[in-house]
């Protein structure tokens, strides 16, 4: 079966950062790993695959040659192969972010059966829309969104008042059960199926979250954004995201940046693109025009004789640099504009004019027919 693309299975461009690339496999794995999916072998598939397409896109050499030469690139160079792997080994490849994520969320203890610290609550996503305008001075936007947060009936314990978790039948309370391994030979140790590493079982439920531990809550923030941000550039508001567990901290919130079309000026870096449609008349003579810029129009000089496609720069009318505060420029591209019906006049006087045309002998266009001519012998 063919393998896909690494970038596909995290859903990250090509381009993504490092960064973006471990909060994508974040997210996956937490969807499809197997605490989260009991007996769903696709789920367990699927996490798999995550975890082979973070090992390569984090290394910074098996990307590379992963970029250059897609899977073949990769042979002999130590890829694992994860799908014969067990949960618990790739769990230990990836220490860093498992012991964030999975042991901690689900309150799974060590293998010394030793209960973990404090947990950090998940990260949450959003997004704010913004015009060019915005972009350009920078703004303050409200957001609203909903998060999961501590339950005030329980406090966070799943637990009815008056009442206290039991401990595990099935883990004894280790959060861990043992079976026997290949042959007899060996003890393997993998997460209680019943608890879930918490080594307790809530027999009373509260009533609000339902022993959970917590319940949606609506939330309202107002969100600085500094001139000169980026399509998808996202703005970290700390300890904004969900609860931890066990006393840990919230973790953060992502608001991610989506910006609106302009009726009139596209982006690029921190210069700003107009394209000017004007007659084959004001080109040949030459004119003054009304450009569209962020804060009004503004008039630009077109000299006689200027050529389709000409770009004209007009400084300090783009937006401003994200890190420095210097302001690009507004460039001006023209671009002759054919009319498509004329009067009789108007054709009267332009043949008039082609037949004065046709006598010009320093003309580019006939210089290039003539080349055409003598190349072809025709």
């Amino acid at each position: 079966m063919a393998k896909r693309d690494y970038y596909e299975v995290l859903g990250v461009d090509r381009n993504a950062t490092p960064d973006e690339i471990k909060r994508a496999y974040r997210k996956m794995a937490i969807k499809y790993h197997p605490d989260k999916n009991p007996g769903n072998k696709e789920a367990e598939a699927k996490f798999k695959e995550c975890a082979e397409a973070y090992e390569v896109l984090s290394d910074p050499e098996k990307r590379k040659r992963y970029d250059q030469y897609g899977h073949d690139g990769l042979r002999g160079v130590g890829v694992h192969d994860y799908s014969r792997m067990n949960v618990e080994d790739i769990g230990d490849m990836f220490g860093d972010i498992f012991g964030d994520i999975f042991g901690d969320i689900f309150g799974r203890r060590g293998r010394t059966g030793a209960a973990r610290g404090p947990v950090r609550g998940y990260d949450l996503e959003t997004t704010v829309e913004l015009t060019l305008e915005e972009v350009a001075r920078g703004t303050e936007k409200t957001i609203e969104f909903t998060r999961q947060d501590t339950c005030s009936e329980c406090g966070g314990t799943g637990v009815a008042k008056g009442k206290t978790p039991s401990r595990c039948p099935t883990c004894g309370g280790s959060g861990q059960v043992q079976r026997a391994g290949l042959g007899g030979f060996f003890q393997m140790v993998s997460t209680c199926p019943q608890c879930r590493g918490s080594g307790q079982i809530i027999t009373d439920p509260c009533r609000t979250c339902r022993g959970t531990g917590t319940t949606p809550r609506q939330r309202t923030l107002t969100v600085k954004i500094p001139p000169g941000v980026h399509e998808g550039q996202g703005i970290r508001i700390s300890g904004e995201g969900e609860p931890g567990r066990f006393g840990g901290p919230h973790g953060d919130l992502y608001c991610y940046v989506r910006i609106k079309a302009h009726p009139f000026l596209m982006r690029n870096g921190s210069d700003l693109m107009v394209t000017v449609p004007l007659s084959f008349t004001q080109l040949t003579l030459g004119t003054t025009i009304d450009v569209p810029t962020l804060d009004g129009t503004r008039q630009l000089k077109i000299p006689p004789g200027t050529q389709h496609g000409s770009i004209f720069r007009v400084r300090g009318q783009g937006l401003p640099d994200l890190r420095t505060g210097a302001k690009g420029d507004l460039l001006v591209q023209t671009a002759v504009e054919i009319p498509r019906r004329i009067t009789p006049e108007q054709e009267r006087l332009l043949r008039q004019y082609a037949e004065i045309e046709a006598k010009q002998t320093d003309s580019e266009s006939r210089s290039f027919f003539e080349r055409i001519r003598r190349h072809f012998g025709v």
